[in-house]
């Protein structure tokens, strides 16, 4: 959400009495211009890999504002890839100074010691990322990775499962990670490149040629891999002929495509049948309403059980992550300081939790819309 400014006194005669008007994002209205400027380039520079002048423009706006946040983590960030990790965990621990709970200076700090290759050290750190987002994908994958490179293979497999229910764009990003080497010949593992050969099928890809190339999987792991799907009936062959010559196709079993869509490749382009995201939205809309009720009533034990539902993953909170990553992120710290300070803080931040839910639900209704519009 953008915040609002206020600027100006608001009378109507103040332009007749020569008083300049203030635009919402000039210096003048916003009092943290210089910092959050100093902030942007630093992401500019990162984008072009300056790691050097990024970092000089983090703390460019750190002297500003030692309290960003923002600032703090990508300082680290930036220290990081130019190899000064003792640079980088010094911002990451001011981080923590201002805020003990910011689960991405965890993780962050958990990679740190992966570099290093203290596995150990990396593990706690990540756990205590999850324990304060336990919807964070990418924390239980590096989790994944620390237990696999420390020989825990279950706890691994059980990690890695974790981070696919909420993202399944990390099954892919796993079937080639070398950290995994030592949990491949595990029964929880081959099932996970099942699960990217099923996807790879779903989004179009039907012949065993085409998915080795979008998965870089081995051509042995993939004809395994759909062999065991045949079996399971998740998948179906179909033998198409090219004149002398038979080839093998693979499509989702229809019961299974109704329930998780598919993408068909036609002249022109890819055309998405996904019955789940409409589903998804309706399913984030109602909850929408549901915590808007809660916050009006001023009931803090009923909004907190509200905001639950955005964060648990088994209920809408993978959904949340995909369309509405930093929303989501709000919705945790408010539900932390609510837990905190309880009624007076919900009291001071009525506003504020409205127009955020507010946000997300014009955004849910243009998103249905959408896609109503575009599958008919």
């Amino acid at each position: 959400m953008k915040k609002l400014f206020e600027g100006g006194s608001g009378r109507p005669d103040d332009k007749k009495q020569g008083m300049p008007e203030v635009s919402p994002g000039s210096k003048l209205a916003n009092p943290n211009y210089t910092r959050d400027k100093m902030y942007k380039k630093g992401i500019s520079l990162m984008a072009d890999e300056k790691m050097d002048e990024a970092a000089s423009a983090f703390e460019a706006a750190i002297q500003i504002d030692p309290g960003h946040v923002d600032s703090l983590l990508k300082l680290g960030y930036a220290r990081f890839h130019m190899g000064d990790f003792s640079g980088a965990m010094e911002s990451y621990n001011k981080v923590h100074e201002i805020d003990v709970t910011n689960s991405e200076a965890w993780n962050l700090k958990g990679l740190i010691f992966y570099r290093q290759k203290n596995y150990e050290k990396a593990l706690e750190c990540v756990e205590k990322s999850i324990e304060i987002n336990p919807t964070d994908g990418m924390s239980w994958y590096n989790k994944a990775c620390y237990h696999s490179l420390l020989n825990n293979i279950p706890e691994s497999i059980e990690s890695l499962k974790r981070s696919i229910e909420i993202d399944v764009k990390n099954a892919k990003k796993a079937v080639r990670d070398r950290d995994f080497e030592n949990a491949k010949a595990d029964d929880g593992y081959r099932r996970i490149v099942e699960v990217v050969v099923l996807e790879s099928v779903r989004q179009g890809y039907h012949k065993v040629g085409q998915i080795v190339w979008t998965t870089m999987l081995g051509k042995a792991e993939v004809e395994d891999a759909a062999r065991k799907l045949l079996e399971k009936g998740l998948l179906i062959r179909a033998d198409k002929n090219m004149g002398l010559t038979k080839i093998e196709e693979y499509e989702i079993a229809p019961e299974l495509a109704a329930k998780i869509g598919v993408e068909k490749k036609g002249l022109f382009g890819t055309k998405k049948i996904n019955p789940l995201l409409l589903q998804h939205l309706k399913e984030i809309s109602e909850a929408v309403q549901a915590v808007k009720s809660s916050i009006e009533k001023g009931d803090v034990n009923e909004v907190l059980s509200k905001m639950d539902v955005f964060i648990d993953p088994h209920k809408i909170g993978a959904q949340m992550i995909e369309h509405f990553f930093e929303e989501h992120r709000d919705i945790r710290f408010f539900r932390i300081r609510l837990a905190d300070k309880g009624y007076e803080y919900l009291q001071s931040n009525k506003q504020k939790m409205l127009e955020l839910f507010d946000h997300i639900e014009s955004q849910t209704t243009k998103k249905i819309r959408n896609e109503t519009a575009r599958s008919s």
